[in-house]
C-alpha cells in the first residue's frame, strides 16, 4: 500500500511538473508568435502596436510545428512509408562505440577550436563596451570595484580573468578554456543521463551551431564561467556528489543569477536515483548555501549584495517574459523547435524517464529567470544570459534519443 501511495505521489508530481513547464513554454511561444501581445495587453504602449501582429519567426514556427504534429500522428499510427518509419526507429535506437565517439567528438571539438582561436587576438574593448566597467576591476583585483559591488563580488570570475591576464597576457584565454570545458560537460552530462554516447554527440552538435554560444565563447566580459560551473554542479551529483555544492557556489560567485537556479537544482537532486540519505545531505548543503547568500543580502551594505535589488515591477516582468524571442532571433533552431522538444520531453516523462522532468524544469526555470531578473533587479537582460537555455535545449534533444529505460533502482 505504501509503495502504491509513493507511486501515486510521484505521478502527481510528474503531472504538476508537466503542467508548469508547458504553461511557461506556451507563454514564451505566444511572445514569439505575437511579440507585442503581452506588452500591449498588460503594459500598454503609446505606439498603438497591434497585439496580434506576427513576429518574424511566426511563419517558420507555425510551418515547422504543424509539420511535426502531422508527421508525429502519422508516425504513431504507422501510416508513413515503412522506409521512413524504420529510419526514425533506427535513429532512436542508434548508438556508437566508445572509439567512434572519441573520434567524432575530437573532430568536432578540433574544428571548433581551429575556427574560434583566432578570436583571442581581438581586443575586448573593441567588441564589448561593458569591458570599460569590468576591465578596471580586473586590473585592480582583488581591491577594485567598490563602486560596482555586483561585479566586484563575482570573485571566481574575476579571479579567473585576472589569472588569464597574468599567466597568458590575454584576458580571453581562460574564458575560451571555460567554453571548451562547457562543451565537454555537455557531452559527458548528456551521455550520463541518457546512457548513450550518440545522444551526447548530438547535444554537442547543437551547442556548436548556436550563434549565441559562438558569439560569447571567447569573450571575457560575458564569460561562460557561471554556466560551466552550474552544469558541473549537476554533473557532479552523479559522479562526486560531495563536490556538487562547491561547484554551485563557484557558479554563484561567477554570476549571482544562479542563486535563483536553486529550486531547479533541488528538483534535479530529488529526481535522481541517488540513495535517499544522499539526497537529504545534498539538499541540506544546498540550503545552507542559500541561507548564507540570503544573509549576505541582508548585510548588503557591507557585503555588496542586494544593492541592485529593486521593488517588484510588473511592467518589467512582462517585458522580460518577451525578451527571449527577440534576443535569440538568430538561434532559429531553439525558437522553432522548443515547443516540440518540450512536448517530446513530456512524453518521455510520462514513460517514466525522470531526467526528462529535470530538463523540463531547467528549461522552464531559465525561461522564467529573465522576467524575474527584470522585475526584481536593476539589471538589463542580455543575450548571453540565454546560454544556459541553449545548453539544456541541446541536452533535452539528447534525452529524446535516450534508451527506452534508463531508470535504475535506488542505491
Amino acid at each position: 500500500m505504501n509503495e502504491k501511495m509513493l507511486v501515486s505521489k510521484s505521478r502527481i508530481l510528474t503531472y504538476l511538473v508537466l503542467i508548469f513547464s508547458l504553461a511557461v513554454v506556451i507563454l514564451s511561444v505566444i511572445s514569439l508568435i505575437f511579440p507585442s501581445f503581452f506588452v500591449s495587453t498588460f503594459v500598454g504602449t503609446a505606439s498603438g502596436a497591434n497585439s496580434f501582429e506576427f513576429g518574424s519567426w511566426s511563419g517558420p514556427f507555425l510551418i515547422v510545428n504543424l509539420s511535426i504534429l502531422v508527421f508525429s500522428l502519422l508516425y504513431y499510427k504507422k501510416l508513413v512509408p515503412n522506409q521512413i518509419y524504420n529510419f526514425f526507429h533506427y535513429i532512436l535506437r542508434f548508438e556508437v562505440s566508445r572509439k567512434v565517439a572519441i573520434i567524432v567528438f575530437s573532430i568536432m571539438i578540433g574544428i571548433y577550436i581551429i575556427f574560434s582561436v583566432g578570436e583571442l587576438r581581438l581586443e575586448e574593448i573593441d567588441n564589448w563596451k561593458d569591458w570599460q566597467i569590468l576591465g578596471p576591476i580586473i586590473e585592480e583585483f582583488p581591491f577594485g570595484g567598490e563602486e560596482k559591488p555586483a561585479l566586484r563580488v563575482q570573485y571566481v570570475s574575476n579571479f579567473l580573468l585576472f589569472s588569464s591576464q597574468q599567466i597568458f597576457q590575454n584576458v580571453k584565454v581562460i574564458p575560451f578554456i571555460a567554453s571548451i570545458s562547457l562543451i565537454f560537460l555537455i557531452y559527458f552530462f548528456t551521455s550520463q543521463i541518457t546512457k548513450k554516447r550518440f545522444a551526447g554527440l548530438v547535444a554537442v552538435a547543437i551547442i556548436l551551431q548556436s550563434h549565441t554560444f559562438l558569439r560569447y565563447d571567447t569573450t571575457a566580459t560575458f564569460a561562460n564561467f557561471w554556466t560551466s560551473f552550474y552544469l558541473l554542479s549537476l554533473y557532479l551529483v552523479y559522479k562526486k556528489w560531495p563536490f556538487s555544492p562547491l561547484a554551485y557556489v563557484m557558479s554563484i560567485f561567477s554570476k549571482a543569477l544562479t542563486v535563483i537556479f536553486l529550486p531547479m537544482s533541488l528538483f534535479f537532486i530529488y529526481r535522481t536515483h541517488l540513495a535517499k540519505k544522499t539526497k537529504i545531505l545534498l539538499t541540506i548543503f544546498y540550503l545552507i548555501i542559500f541561507f548564507v547568500i540570503l544573509g549576505s543580502v541582508v548585510l548588503s551594505e557591507t557585503m555588496g549584495f542586494g544593492k541592485t535589488l529593486s521593488l517588484p515591477e510588473f511592467d518589467d516582468f512582462v517585458t522580460g517574459l518577451t525578451a527571449w524571442a527577440f534576443q535569440l532571433r538568430i538561434d532559429g533552431l531553439v525558437l522553432v523547435f522548443l515547443l516540440p522538444l518540450v512536448i517530446g520531453l513530456v512524453i518521455r516523462s510520462l514513460q517514466g524517464f525522470r531526467e526528462a522532468e529535470s530538463i523540463l524544469i531547467l528549461i522552464s526555470g531559465i525561461l522564467l529567470s529573465a522576467p524575474l531578473l527584470a522585475g526584481f533587479t536593476e539589471f538589463n537582460i542580455q543575450p548571453y544570459r540565454w546560454i544556459p537555455l541553449i545548453v539544456f535545449f541541446a541536452i533535452g534533444v539528447g534525452v529524446l534519443l535516450s534508451k527506452t529505460s534508463t531508470n535504475r533502482s535506488v542505491e
